[in-house]
């Protein structure tokens, strides 16, 4: 979980008056996480994070509802853990050793398996797969794009990346097994953020030269740290979150945003061309893998730059 992330309140029906949980119900004061669980109602925070807290009081119900040996595994370890994710999945996965028994619309998916004593931790007095074991599942379950933040997010936190490719490559020849791979081989723990994660593999996926995060640049006004950037090229992407512009230790959004075009003209002036992207640029990254391109191509030292796929040449 992150810093901002506090484990909601779960009330049990079991252990509480079913009368008056539906009253505080049927009043909005409470909303229901599971069959029998429910927890407070809190301020929405923005979908996303209202969708982390919703799992999470889940996860915590069925933890304290399932009484056979389990683990939470996939996404929901790596909320658990802390980790970024994108368009999470509203349901609860965990790994049970015996064989588990279907509930019609109940929000969980139960894996059948074993899960190795290296590969069990707690996180928050809650049994997970290790954060090595989580990263290898998400990355052989989920399509590119959500494991590959998993996977950044985790290596940032500290995950082993020997015993990640270790582990998957213990599953050779199983399902996912080869996503789970190209999935690692694309992840880097410099990445700061998800939407710094997705441009980068929508350049990689339409044919461009793998762009370094977090490259540090030397200007007249010290130096910066850019996204995602090309040294050679001198081109950098910038990848524009709310966050970047909302203001932080006490300081204005104006504040904000007169900083940032402060460190642009001084990145500029360094000889640096910067390319802003935001989440809505990655609902068409065929358009921004070619701003990329062209910005690459007005530079003398790449040379035999690929034309982007899926691009009609002009």
């Amino acid at each position: 979980m992150t810093v901002s992330e506090v484990l909601p309140e779960v009330l049990l029906a079991r252990h509480g008056d079913p009368a008056r949980l539906a009253s505080l119900h049927a009043r909005g004061q409470v909303e229901r996480v599971r069959w029998g669980a429910y927890a407070p109602t809190a301020p929405s925070q923005g979908p996303a994070r209202d969708l982390r807290r919703r799992v999470i009081a889940r996860t915590l119900a069925v933890h304290a509802q399932l009484q056979v040996p389990h683990w939470f595994s996939h996404e929901t370890a790596a909320v658990l853990w802390g980790c970024a994710t994108y368009r999470l999945a509203d349901a609860v996965h965990l790994v049970q050793e015996t064989r588990p028994s279907r509930r019609g619309r109940d929000p969980v998916v139960r894996h059948h398996g074993e899960v190795a004593p290296l590969e069990r931790a707690w996180q928050h007095e809650v049994p997970v797969t290790s954060l090595e074991r989580t990263v290898a599942d998400c990355a052989a379950a989920l399509t590119r794009d959500r494991a590959l933040v998993i996977a950044d997010s985790a290596l940032r936190r500290g995950a082993d990346g020997d015993a990640i490719t270790a582990l998957i490559a213990s599953r050779a020849g199983r399902r996912g097994s080869a996503r789970a791979r190209s999935v690692l081989a694309l992840a880097d723990a410099r990445a700061d953020s998800p939407g710094e994660t997705l441009v980068r593999l929508a350049l990689h996926e339409h044919g461009l030269p793998s762009p370094e995060p977090q490259v540090e640049v030397a200007t007249r006004r010290g130096r910066f740290r850019v996204d995602l950037g090309w040294r050679d090229a001198r081109v950098a992407v910038e990848f524009d979150g709310f966050v970047k512009y909302s203001g932080e230790l006490g300081s204005t959004a104006a504040e904000a945003v007169f900083a940032e075009k402060q460190r642009q003209d001084a990145l500029e002036e360094a000889g640096w061309r910067i390319l802003r992207t935001t989440w809505d640029d990655l609902r068409s990254p065929v358009t921004l893998a070619t701003r990329a391109a062209a910005a690459l191509r007005r530079t003398s030292e790449v040379e035999g730059l690929p034309r982007v796929r899926g691009v009609q040449a002009a």
